[in-house]
């Protein structure tokens, strides 16, 4: 009989396959949730997740056991989402990251929490939009 997982607080990480080059990892966490500190009743959030590496990247089961781990656990929206910032900070320590935490209705307010950290002296490149060339620019015609 397999050994049962369980939610942990450990993040589990390994070596960036291109340190050499800036590139974003983007993370949708759909079935995120926590209890509301003050009633004790669950909080549902979608999570967003963008990053840059630098020499480490996040192991996406730790990842999901870690946001488990919130399941039973009382924070206001604004503390789980920068403590999660903190966390992947500590664990990663990436050029850049962003988590935004978009908060189901409570009270009839929905919350959005965007939280960053970005290393010091890091820049990102220009961005390229490719959308910006005519179509086909390339054919003659």
């Amino acid at each position: 009989m397999p050994t049962p997982t369980l939610p942990a607080k450990t993040l589990e990480t390994f070596a960036n396959p291109a340190a050499h080059r800036d590139y974003r990892i983007h993370m949708e966490i759909p079935e995120f949730t926590c209890l509301c500190p003050k009633t004790g009743q669950p909080d549902f959030a979608t999570l967003l997740l963008d990053y840059v590496p630098d020499q480490r990247c996040v192991e996406l089961k730790s990842l999901k056991l870690y946001i488990w781990s919130f399941r039973d656990e009382g924070h206001f929206h604004e503390d789980v989402a920068n403590r999660i910032v903190d966390d992947l900070v500590r664990a990663l320590d990436p050029r850049f990251l962003r988590l935004t935490a978009k908060f189901y209705v409570r009270g009839g307010i929905f919350t959005n929490v965007v939280a960053e950290e970005r290393k010091k002296g890091w820049k990102p490149q220009p961005a390229v939009e490719l959308s910006d060339f005519a179509a086909q620019a390339n054919s003659r015609g």
